[in-house]
C-alpha cells in the first residue's frame, strides 16, 4: 500500500480533486455505500433506504441521528462489550485526540494503526443505531485526509472482516490493518492511477487489469515480449495503457495469414 501510494505522489501527482476526477469519486462512494450498507443487511432498494431513515424502534427523543446513544448496548457474539452509555462522550474524546496523533511518526504501519482506530470507535458503538456503517465512512475520511484513497470493505469480505475485527477486540489488529491495506491499494490501481496517469504513463500491471485482461495475463504477455513493458528493479512490470491498447488489438491477430 505505501509503495502504490508513494508512485501515487511521487510520479502521478497525488489523488486527483473532486473536480478533476468526478466520475472516479463518485463510483468509489456509490461502491462503498452499497457494500457498506449491504453488511449490515440491508441492499439499499427503495424500501430498504425508507427503513434506514426510519428512526430506531427504541430511539428516544435525546437519541436523534447525530446524537449519542443514552441506551445499553448488549454483548455482541464475539464477547466485546461497548462501554456504558455515560462514558460514551469521554471515550469519544479521548478517540479523537489518538485520531490527532495519526500523522506522527511511528514504526507502527498507517494500517494497522487505523485498524486500532476503527476498531475502537466500534468498540465504543457511539449510536443507537449506524455505528458501522458512520464507522466505515469515518475510516475513509481519514485515508483521504492522509492523501489515500477510500477503503470499500465489500461484502463479499464481509465474514473476513468481522472476524478480523474480533481479532482487533483481543489486541490483535493485524488482520485488520491487512484488509484495510488490501481496500485501499485496490482502489488506488482500480479508480485512482488509471485515470491520473492518462494513456502514456507507466503503471504497475494490476492498474491496468480488467476482468477481461487480468494481471497475471499481462504479466505473462510482458515476460514473453509480447506486450510492450518495463521491469523495475523491484521485479514488477509496467506498462501504459497505450501499450496495452496496442497489445489487445494485436493479440487477436496473431498466427492469422496476412
Amino acid at each position: 500500500m505505501e509503495e502504490a501510494v508513494r508512485e501515487l505522489r511521487d510520479r502521478l501527482g497525488g489523488l486527483p480533486t473532486p473536480a478533476e476526477a468526478e466520475d472516479i469519486w463518485a463510483e468509489i462512494w456509490h461502491q462503498e455505500a452499497h457494500n457498506s450498507t449491504a453488511i449490515e443487511g440491508n441492499t439499499l432498494v427503495l424500501q430498504e433506504v425508507e427503513k434506514t431513515v426510519d428512526p430506531h424502534p427504541h430511539a428516544t427523543d435525546l437519541e436523534g441521528p447525530g446524537n449519542f446513544r443514552r441506551h445499553e448496548i448488549a454483548r455482541f457474539p464475539g464477547g466485546m462489550k461497548p462501554p456504558s452509555w455515560p462514558e460514551v462522550d469521554a471515550r469519544i474524546r479521548s478517540w479523537l485526540d489518538r485520531v490527532a496523533e495519526l500523522q506522527a511518526k511511528t514504526d507502527t504501519p498507517l494500517a494497522e494503526r487505523l485498524a486500532v482506530l476503527h476498531n475502537d470507535f466500534e468498540a465504543i458503538h457511539p449510536f443507537l443505531d449506524g455505528n458501522g456503517r458512520t464507522g466505515r465512512l469515518v475510516l475513509s475520511l481519514l485515508l483521504g485526509r492522509l492523501g489515500y484513497p477510500p477503503a470499500i470493505i465489500y461484502k463479499r469480505d464481509r465474514d473476513a472482516y468481522l472476524r478480523a475485527m474480533r481479532r482487533a477486540d483481543v489486541g490483535d489488529p493485524g488482520l485488520l490493518g491487512e484488509l484495510i491495506a488490501r481496500s485501499v491499494t485496490a482502489n488506488l490501481y482500480r479508480f485512482v492511477m488509471p485515470a491520473v496517469a492518462g494513456p502514456v504513463k507507466l503503471l504497475p500491471l494490476p492498474a491496468l487489469a480488467t476482468a477481461d485482461l487480468t494481471e497475471n495475463a499481462l504479466r505473462v504477455a510482458a515476460m514473453r515480449g509480447r506486450l510492450r513493458a518495463v521491469k523495475a528493479d523491484d521485479g514488477t512490470w509496467r506498462s501504459s495503457q497505450k501499450w496495452v491498447n496496442d497489445y489487445t488489438k494485436s493479440r487477436y491477430r496473431r498466427g492469422r495469414p496476412a
